[in-house]
Parts: C-alpha cells; structure tokens; sequence
C-alpha cells in the first residue's frame, strides 16, 4: 500500500507539472496551530509538522488513501483510543449534561487517553455551543498527529410539549418520528434529515446517533416513540429519506454530510414485556415465530440502499430466535458474530463502521441487577447481555471479533492495547477497524476544516425558515380518529375552554382562539392528554425514565374523569400524545372529536383545529382496543392484534 501512495502522490505533481494546475481548486484550510506547507503553489496543513507532505496531508488524494497513510503512522495506544467514543464531560457531569464542557478532563480524554470520538450532550444556545466544540477541536489539533474530533449527537429535533431544554439549544422542532412515519412521505423526512444535516454542521456536530430502525412489534415497549411504527416497509421508506438528507445524498459522506449511525441490529423492538434492554430486567427481545426477524431486518435494508455511514448493534438479547436455520446465539449484539458478520456484513453487505451502543463491556454489577438502594443517587451500568461472566477483557476481545469497530461510551483503551501485546487480539484486525474510522473521517472534510463560525451557528440553528417546515410537519402530521357531529373545524367564534394546557397558552393562542376561563362560558373544550403508562421501575437509572406497563386509562383517571363529566354538557376534542399505542376505548366513547399527536406546539394545534382542509396523516401502527389483546399478541410480529383503530386509519374530516 505504500507504494501505491508514493505512485498516486508522484501522479498528481505529474499532473500538475503538466500544466494543469489550474483544474485543482484550492481546498479551504482552517487551523488555531498548525503550520502550512506549500506544493506546487497549493498549501496543504503539516499534520505530523515534519515540514514535508505526507499522503495523509495531501487532500488531492481520495480519503482510502490518506487514511492508509495516516495508518502507518499510529501507535497501538493512538489506534486503540481512536475506537473509544467517548462522552463530551461537562462541569459535574460525567455524561456531559449542562452548559459548559469540562475542558481540563475532555483534554486528559484527547491527549492522554488518545480518545477522538466524543458525543455531545451541551444545552446551550448555537453560539456558545459551536464555540465550546470549536474549543475541543483545538484540544484535538494540539495531539501529535492533530486528527481532528468527531462529535457526535443523539436526537435534538423532536418537540416535547413543555421541554424547555431542545428550545434553549434552538434547533428546529418537529414531530417525533412517529409522526413522520404518519406524514408517512420519503421527500418530506428527506427534507427533515437535510435541515438537521444543515444544524448540526453549523454546530461543529458531524455524526447524528440516529435514526431508530428498529420494528415497533411491541406496542408496551418503552422506546416505542423513537421508531416509525410497525410497518416494516414505511419504516423502510423513512430510515432511506432520513439518511439521504442527513448525509447529503444517496451515495454515502461528501465533506457536507453528518454521518448517520442507523441503530440497533437488530431485533430490538421485539422488547419482552416491553421492557427495555437498556436496564437488566429488560435483556431480552422474545421471538415466538421463525424467522420473524426478517420484518425487523426491512427497515435497515432502506439504510443500506443509501450507503449508510454506521450502524449501532442492539443491547437485546434475542430470545429463542432463530433465522435462516441458525438459532441465535443468546448474547447482546454487539457480541454476536452472527448478527454481526453473517448477516450484516456478508449476507447485506454492510461496509461501513459498527459502533457499539454505550457500555457494552462495562460490570452489571448488584445495583444494575436489583436497582439502586433509597437514596443512592441514580447511575447508568454495564449492559453486558449474555457475557455477565465474562471479565471485561474477555468482552472487549469478543465484542471485536464479532465486529465491533467502535465503543460507546467508553474511555479506557488500555484493554485493547494489553490484548493486542499478549497476543489475545491481532492487530490486524485493530487496524481494519481505525482505517474505517479515519477514511470516514476524511470524506467529511474534518482534516481540512474542523472549525465553524459561531456567529454562523446563531443565524443558522432553528431560523425561521427550518422552524417553518417543522411546523408544517407539526401539522400534518395529526391524525384524525373521530369528527362525531362534524365539532371540527371549529369556528372562528367559538368559545374553547382548555383542560391539560400550559399555564402560558393563552397568550401563545391570542388572536387564535377564543379562550374562556370557567366550563360553563364554553361552546368547546380542548383537552390535552398523553397516553397512561406506569413506572414500576424507578430504581433504576432508565427506568426512571421509561414510560412502561399498561397502555389502558385506570378507572380513576383524572383526565378520563374530567371528560366524562365535561361531555355531558360540551362537545369534547382531546388531542392524546401517543409515544406509545394507548387504549383510547374510553376516549372515543365519550369525546366528540379525537386527534392523535406525536409533538405539536400549542399554536400548530389550534391553527389545525380552526383549518377546514382534510387531514391527511394515517396512523403508523394500530391502536389496541384492549390491554387483553396486547398481552395476546406477539411481541415479534407487526400487526397481529384486534384494534380499536388499525395500521394506516385515519379519517380525512
């Protein structure tokens, strides 16, 4: 390989003594530190500062080969720390939650434990985040070899009705996935992906920890609301258009893309009980059929027909599955050699970068078995499905073996390094997993221009164009349920009382609405619900977190209550927030007017309510119409359960 650099290199002086210097545009170059070299009137940065250009400083050359050269440059400690992705430290939070990176500790990451993958979980306003990521990438450029930072983001666009955190980083806000699924149009989250593409480069952010193609077949399960829904094939056309407009096009990264991580291989929907595999009592993903893991495999297909960048393994462990006559091996998926190279890799073809989820060789250790004791404040632990018993070198070897490249939400690489020096991993295989990591990183462009204008960022993130399209995706994307006695559209006169609203709403909706105070003034009442969930797991980290359990209103319900008594003297419409597939049989009994929403703001809402054109959004996975059916039904099939409104209902007025 390294003569075909040094051949490639002479090929392109050749060129342009050839007097062709003029057909190569100079590549903007932006650096706090590094020096230039000048090549044939071009300048190009000294990565290495050896004053020569090396293959990997050279930007006329294709990213394979520079990283190849980059390659033969690194220690074992340097390539170990670059499959390390990290968490972006904040003051006092080592997740990184807050408004100010912990510098000193993040330069202790960078410099010391040569870690060049961080995620990002900063609130603050555009400005100050590009210029606190811009800070990192100095960080990185004072290394030895200056190789630039990737930093990474999980999902930030969806609109939770009353989050103030998303509004205070001011990215643009839509409706969750769900509701995209319910829009249910390939050019419209293409459009999406491409304006969060746009945000988060603004941002110095180059890789999105998104999207979840994972099959929603298990309505109790409590990550539901990440997905598309049950349809295999809608959600197939979703994770395509998300893709393409995240990295800029069909064809894989250009130096405009934010690379995508399509997530998690594969199964994960499948969620027993509908508990989810980030906590122990949720480890498993129950199969009950053959080969239904081929409808959760539909959806990543989508991902792989537009070259997707990488893609995360599953926590799950996949219960009594079993496809193509191979039973699966019971150990969480970034450890499975099957999933992970049988199917990803050779049977679809997979050649981009596998990043494990966060903490996969970390300890589960009692308190990640039984929950934390009262008063121990809650910690996120190991999730190492299936290899409890293995020491965390042992994970680390196997996890590498079955495919892994990269480690979320890890730091320490002396594991690796130590493995590779007793000759327990080749380092070969070491080296097939950085020079992944670094060509992706050149066709992003990051070694040329790893900073950004933070002045930019502030006119960029959330403008009032991009907010104009999420609202629009807002508003599209409301399913009708019910229209008894045509209550909709309301009337621009119409007195509306409101129930389960914001105590800020009046003045959002003024000039929209005719707000009164008491019941008894009111033609209407709007009710604003989310659906009945239970949390019979609050000693644990993220099930404190998860909504769980049943998907049907108790009898003493407060809200189901208040519309009972409401509707006997007022025509009811209730908008239901639906991160999960609720009960809603008590719902259409007694209100008017239903609307199911998957994030949508106060004045979006109304402006649909008073608007007389059809809805046009379907629902992406069916509504049971009792908790009966959904405990009959299987948690690996789609769509196999009696509903009170099935896959794709939705009323058109």
């Amino acid at each position: 390989m390294t003569n075909k650099i040094v051949k490639l290199t002479l090929l392109v002086s050749a060129t342009l003594v050839a007097g062709q210097a003029l057909a190569i545009e100079q590549a903007e170059l932006k650096s706090q530190q590094l020096k230039k070299i000048v090549v044939d009137n071009l300048e190009f940065k000294d990565f290495d500062r050896d004053g020569k250009l090396s293959p990997f400083e050279d930007w006329r050359l294709s990213p394979e080969v520079r990283a190849q050269d980059l390659l033969t440059k690194l220690s074992l400690e340097e390539k170990a720390g670059l499959m390390m992705h990290g968490n972006a430290r904040s003051i006092g939070d080592e997740l990184g939650h807050g408004d100010k990176y912990n510098f000193e500790e993040i330069k202790q990451l960078v410099l010391d434990d040569k870690v060049n993958s961080l995620i990002t979980r900063l609130e603050v306003s555009p400005k100050d985040f590009a210029e606190q990521n811009n800070q990192l990438q100095q960080i990185a450029e004072s290394s030895r070899l200056a190789i630039p930072l990737t930093i990474s983001v999980d999902p930030r666009n969806t609109f939770y009705y009353g989050n103030k955190v998303t509004s205070k980083a001011g990215f643009s806000q839509w409706p969750g996935t769900l509701g995209m699924a319910a829009i249910g149009d390939e050019l419209v989250i293409n459009e999406y992906g491409n304006i969060i593409r746009q945000e988060y480069r603004s941002l110095g952010i180059t890789q999105a920890l998104s999207p979840m193609a994972d099959l929603g077949t298990e309505p109790r399960w409590s990550r539901f609301e990440g997905t598309f829904g049950e349809d295999p094939l809608l959600s197939k056309s979703m994770v395509r258009g998300y893709i393409a407009g995240v990295q800029n096009g069909k064809q894989g990264l250009n130096s405009q893309s934010v690379a995508a991580v399509v997530k998690h291989w594969v199964g994960y929907g499948a969620a027993e009980n509908g508990f989810d595999s980030h906590s122990a009592y949720g480890k498993y993903a129950l199969y009950t059929q053959k080969d239904s893991l081929q409808q959760h495999i539909i959806p990543f297909i989508g991902a792989f027909e537009v070259n997707v960048a990488a893609v995360m393994p599953t926590y799950s462990i996949l219960k009594n599955a079993e496809f193509n006559g191979h039973k699966i091996e019971p150990v969480g998926g970034g450890f499975n050699s099957y999933l992970l190279k049988d199917l990803l890799r050779d049977t679809y073809k997979f050649n981009g970068v596998i990043i494990s989820d966060w903490n996969i060789t970390k300890d589960c250790n009692e308190i990640c078995i039984n929950g934390n004791p009262p008063d121990v404040p809650l910690k996120a632990e190991g999730m190492s499905w299936g290899v409890e018993d293995l020491t965390v070198e042992q994970r680390f070897i196997k996890a590498i073996q079955a495919g892994v490249q990269q480690f979320g939400g890890v730091s320490d690489s002396s594991v690796i390094v130590s493995a590779v020096k007793s000759n327990k991993l080749d380092e070969k295989t070491i080296d097939s997993a950085v020079l992944a990591i670094l060509t992706q990183k050149f066709k992003l462009g990051q070694f040329e221009n790893p900073y950004v204008d933070p002045n930019q960022a502030s006119r960029f993130v959330g403008n009032q164009d991009f907010q104009k399209v999420a609202d629009k995706a807002q508003f599209d994307s409301l399913v009708l349920l019910e229209n008894r006695d045509k209550t909709l559209p309301l009337q621009a006169k119409t007195k509306v009382y409101l129930y389960g609203f914001g105590d800020d709403v009046k003045n959002s909706l003024k000039g929209k609405a005719n707000i009164v105070d008491k019941l008894e003034q009111a033609d209407v009442v709007v009710a604003r619900l989310n659906a009945p969930y239970e949390q019979k797991h609050k000693n644990y980290f993220f099930g404190a977190k998860y909504h769980e359990g049943s998907l049907e209103f108790t009898a003493d319900d407060k809200d189901i209550q208040f519309i009972n008594e409401a509707s006997k003297k007022h025509p009811v419409v209730v908008t239901v927030y639906l991160d999960r597939p609720a009960v809603l049989t008590p719902i259409k009994q007694t209100a008017k007017a239903v609307i199911a929403n998957f994030g949508v703001k106060d004045e979006v809402l109304f402006n649909r309510l008073f608007d007389s054109n059809p809805y046009n959004a379907k629902l992406p996975f069916a509504l049971p119409d009792s908790m009966d059916s959904v405990l009959k039904q299987s948690s690996d099939l789609p769509n196999d359960m009696p509903a009170l409104y099935p896959l794709g209902y939705g009323l058109t007025q």
